[in-house]
């Protein structure tokens, strides 16, 4: 077994756990032998949904009973003590005992956890908080998502090549082509951060991707570029603005649909296109936030999502370790 990719889990951070941390594992495990599970947390709640489910040689239950609660600020959590299951579990991918560690407790505490417990890759400033984006052909990594509100050119070019390596970690056979998030897509537009970075850029040879200037809010999902790049307070903005749009439209359509008789007769003439529209913007299938810029990644998946997502998120876990993103990143900057 010890080929196997080893994925420290913080069974006890987010809504529903541990049940829904476990029955992710368990419906993880039953499409990919591939992963062991290192579980931080209360030991008799995960057992009793764990027991015989998955055989034994792909999981160690590590017992806890103190955890970082959803309310606590973040330095309220560093404070709740280093026997947290959040903290044991970081500590554990400190330790080289895992590979990487996943939780879907609290963002911020887990930011600051990890802060404390993992160094800096070195020559990179700041880590980055970044996620996957559905777009026309495929999927976006988008970066940072709210880990950096200020940031200098050295920080956004240093998330250029982070995220060109995560892209290629996660999707091998394609070529990252990154932009920077801006008000327009003339040189003159944007603050002076900004147009240094794009001059920076523009000037030096990349070489882990292709570099195609800027791009504006409303080009964020049409393919052309698949690693899109800004500040911390721009990005969380634009991806709070695209998970309440995408949640309009599917609550519009379906509110139109179930309405009266006439929707109800189109939504079963066209039942399979809906349930194809449905499955794209089901942002269970794009869970898991991924924190870079550490010497070991960390990653996040969402707090309210159920085992699907969080089964979802341990796939993104499993691709990021054979990609070798952290070595990626090393050459690269």
């Amino acid at each position: 077994m010890s080929d196997l990719i080893k994925i420290a889990v913080d069974a006890m951070g987010g809504d529903g756990s541990p049940k829904k941390v476990i029955d992710g594992i368990i419906h993880n495990h039953k499409s990919n032998h591939e992963n062991f599970f290192q579980i931080f947390g209360n030991k008799s709640e995960i057992i009793k949904y764990l027991d015989k489910k998955i055989d034994k040689n792909f999981y160690e239950i590590i017992h806890t009973e103190n955890i970082v609660k959803s309310t606590d600020s973040p330095l309220e959590a560093a404070k709740r003590g280093k026997n947290t299951s959040m903290w044991l579990s970081i500590e554990s991918v400190k330790k080289k005992e895992n590979d990487i560690v996943i939780s879907a407790g609290n963002t911020g505490a887990l930011l600051v956890i990890a802060k404390l417990n993992l160094k800096m890759i070195e020559n990179i400033d700041k880590p980055a908080l970044s996620a996957l984006w559905p777009n026309k052909k495929g999927m976006s990594v988008v970066l940072d998502l709210g880990a950096n509100i200020e940031c200098s050119s050295k920080n956004l070019i240093d998330f250029s090549i982070m995220g060109a390596s995560l892209y290629k970690s996660l999707y091998p056979l394609e070529n990252p082509n990154v932009a920077l998030l801006n008000i327009g897509t003339e040189e003159l537009k944007g603050n002076e951060t900004i147009k240094e970075t794009l001059q920076i850029l523009n000037e030096r040879k990349q070489n882990n991707f292709n570099f195609s200037g800027y791009i504006e809010g409303n080009e964020l999902m049409n393919g052309e570029v698949n690693v899109i790049v800004s500040d911390g307070f721009t990005g969380n903005v634009a991806l709070k603005t695209a998970e309440g749009t995408a949640n309009f439209i599917t609550d519009e359509l379906k509110q139109a649909l179930s309405g009266n008789i006439l929707g109800k007769i189109s939504s079963l003439l066209n039942i399979s296109n809906l349930k194809r529209f449905k499955k794209r913007l089901d942002p269970r299938l794009y869970n898991g936030a991924i924190f870079i810029g550490l010497d070991a990644p960390v990653v996040k998946s969402h707090g309210g999502t159920d085992f699907i997502g969080f089964s979802n998120s341990l796939d993104v876990c499993n691709r990021i370790v054979k990609g070798n993103l952290i070595d990626k990143i090393k050459d690269n900057i």
